[in-house]
């Protein structure tokens, strides 16, 4: 019986799908799916080398909350690190854009040049602002002593006081580009008619960006501060190139100190770094559904 031709297409439709989708999903498995997997079976058990290991349970976490004060120090960094750069970052592109939505005439060559950063990899504007915060002949320290405020240079990345700030400038000035072509994109697609008649009514720009502006951007602001937050949180690559967590810990994050447990402190135990990234992991997850729930319960406008 030979079938329909309605019956044929939906097999040979179907079995396009799967020749597309098939691939990508073995390769998902194996790069995504499998390690995470595995780094759950790390999680519960201790690493002796030679292919030795033993079961643990949770003992690898206790020790993690209990015994590690260097992990609470990368903790203590990373909150801050999150905390203020979330901030800054979305309420510096917030400021960004509103300067550039007044429309002046330098208007589109500052676009390039704050959107520039966001083109370019952590390991050069690494490079580039370990060579900018040099003691002895960084333009910061040159441009200091040039104009007679010597006595505020630093050690910007060699002083525990200042390296967590400095590095956390380098992370502003890479991503506030980003956030400010976002804002700007949704403050040029806003309802000209409800900031018109802001506008016949004489309401002052601050009251209009108060009441107006800002409540129409919520969405948009919540989807970049729940994005930055999450960056944040798993920093890795940019404080490795400038500072690898130093000195005296005052920079380690909790991904750069996975890391030297897993690689570079040669302890063969895969167990104890796994359950750090699991449990930082569980922490992301709950602080982003509360940060979620607690900004989405202001997303109500009325009308």
């Amino acid at each position: 019986m030979v079938p329909a031709s309605g019956e044929g297409s939906r097999g040979a439709s179907r079995a396009a799908i799967a020749a597309f989708l098939v691939p990508a999903l073995v390769i998902y498995a194996g790069f995504t799916f499998y390690p995470v997997l595995r780094t759950f079976y790390n999680s519960v058990h201790l690493f002796k080398g030679r292919n030795v290991e033993e079961f643990v349970g949770a003992r690898n976490f206790l020790d993690i909350l209990t015994q590690d004060p260097v992990f609470w120090k990368a903790v203590g960094n990373t909150a801050t690190f999150t905390i203020v750069g979330t901030v800054a970052d979305v309420l510096g592109g917030l400021l960004l854009a509103l300067c550039l939505f007044t429309g002046t005439s330098l208007s589109r060559a500052m676009r390039v040049i704050w959107f520039t950063p966001v083109l370019m990899s952590y390991v050069v504007v690494g490079i580039i602002w370990v060579w900018l915060y040099d003691y002895d002949w960084g333009l910061i320290n040159v441009l200091l002593r040039w104009i007679g405020l010597g006595t505020f240079e630093q050690s910007w990345l060699g002083d525990p006081h200042t390296a967590l700030w400095a590095v956390l400038v380098t992370h502003l000035w890479k991503w506030l580009g980003f956030n400010m072509i976002v804002c700007l994109a949704a403050l040029h697609a806003l309802p000209g008619e409800v900031l018109g008649a802001a506008e016949l009514d004489n309401c002052g720009w601050l009251a209009k960006l108060v009441y107006i502006i800002i409540p129409m951007l919520w969405p948009t602001l919540i989807n970049l501060l729940v994005l930055s937050f999450i960056g944040k949180m798993m920093l890795f690559d940019l404080v490795w190139i400038m500072t690898g967590g130093g000195p005296l810990w005052s920079t380690e994050t909790v991904s750069t100190y996975v890391y030297k447990r897993a690689f570079d402190w040669n302890t063969f135990d895969l167990g104890y770094p796994s359950a750090i990234a699991v449990l930082w992991s569980a922490m992301i997850v709950l602080f982003v559904a509360l940060m979620t729930r607690l900004l989405r319960s202001r997303d109500r406008l009325e009308f």
